[in-house]
């Protein structure tokens, strides 16, 4: 089964495609993760994709089409979960292709819905380990000690220079123009499905679920 996480940037697209790695084996294509990897290997590619990150912009396409690639040609597992990618038609009409000339297809887009508002809150709290990796949310999900990881215990603690307001607000203006449309181009193909994310991550969990079980029953 593969599938499509649409959500603006806090919607929590990452979270549960992390819970569908664990719970269905499947593989996530966090084209989020890949652009800051890429970012931090100090690469002419990186170094690129990094400058535009901190404006909070989108990275051009064929950047992003090109990493999508290469991961496509590798392990699918239970099947590949895309998070953060298409952001774009252009995009949603390269995944067509790229996953035809793969032998694959969709299964269904799960749109995750929720306030603006809401999202930078969400964005503007969240905080990471800068050894582990691990995402904490100081007022919703802060780790136990105020200097030390729950999973590795370092005390680097650091913020994503994307996680401003201001570039936060100039990213959901960048989603709302050009990945909203995207709604109408996956429910004009019967795959669109959506799920109300003002619960937390385990109601949220409940209902894609929900949904999926829905997708393969059909």
């Amino acid at each position: 089964m593969n599938l499509i996480l649409m959500g603006p940037p806090g919607a929590g697209k990452g979270t549960q495609a992390t819970r569908l790695v664990s719970e269905r084996g499947m593989v996530q294509l966090s084209t989020g993760d890949m652009l800051r990897q890429a970012a931090r290997s100090g690469s002419k590619l990186g170094r690129r994709a990094a400058a535009i990150m901190e404006t909070g912009a989108f990275v051009p396409d064929e950047v992003v089409i090109g990493l999508i690639a290469e991961r496509l040609s590798g392990d699918r597992g239970g099947g590949f979960v895309f998070d953060g990618f298409p952001r774009t038609l252009a995009q949603a009409d390269a995944l067509e292709k790229l996953l035809t000339d793969a032998g694959a297809e969709l299964a269904a887009v799960i749109e995750l819905v929720v306030d603006p508002d809401e999202l930078v809150e969400r964005i503007t709290g969240r905080i990471s380990c800068g050894k582990c990796g691990a995402v904490y949310h100081l007022k919703t999900n802060p780790p136990a000690r105020p200097d030390a990881c729950d999973i590795c215990g370092a005390d680097d603690f650091r913020r994503r220079d994307d996680d401003s307001e201001e570039a936060l607000r100039t990213r959901l203006m960048e989603y709302f123009r050009n990945t909203a449309p995207l709604t109408g181009y996956y429910y004009r193909a019967g795959l669109l499905r959506r799920v109300n994310c003002a619960g937390g991550p385990d109601e949220v969990a409940a209902q894609l679920h929900h949904e999926l079980e829905a997708v393969v029953s059909a």
